[in-house]
């Protein structure tokens, strides 16, 4: 994704407790980053608080390591009117970041809420 901001959004560690047999990091530990990451992109946009519905797609690219500092790229891609898609790009930093690594992206669905936690509509002028 070369159109992404190259600011994280996130930036993390994973630690021991995160590792799975194969000496991995588990892929719900990389989900959960993503979804926190384009939360606060998703939230930013919507101007308020949003919900995770739906994970459109996420590829897993390669692992994670231990000790490797992960960074979150985050990118609103389409506004509706009470939705949004986001995409996200997750690339470990080895080698005491002299080694970049892409290991997953994905693009994910939120809905922006109201104060009853129903949808509502996202001022289409804001970006």
């Amino acid at each position: 994704m070369t159109d992404l901001e190259r600011v994280p959004i996130l930036r993390i560690v994973p630690g021991p407790s995160d590792i799975n047999a194969n000496g991995h990091i588990f892929g719900g530990w990389v989900l959960s980053q993503m979804d926190i990451a384009a939360g606060i992109v998703a939230s930013r946009r919507a101007d308020g608080p949003v919900a995770t519905v739906a994970i459109e797609r996420m590829e897993f690219i390669a692992p994670i390591h231990l000790r490797d500092l992960i960074s979150v790229f985050a990118q609103v891609e389409q506004v509706g009117r009470t939705s949004m898609r986001v995409r996200i790009e997750v690339v470990a930093h080895r080698d005491r970041g002299a080694t970049e690594v892409k290991v997953t992206e994905g693009l994910f669905t939120f809905v922006a809420l109201d104060e009853k936690h129903r949808p509502r509509p996202i001022d289409p002028e804001k970006a």
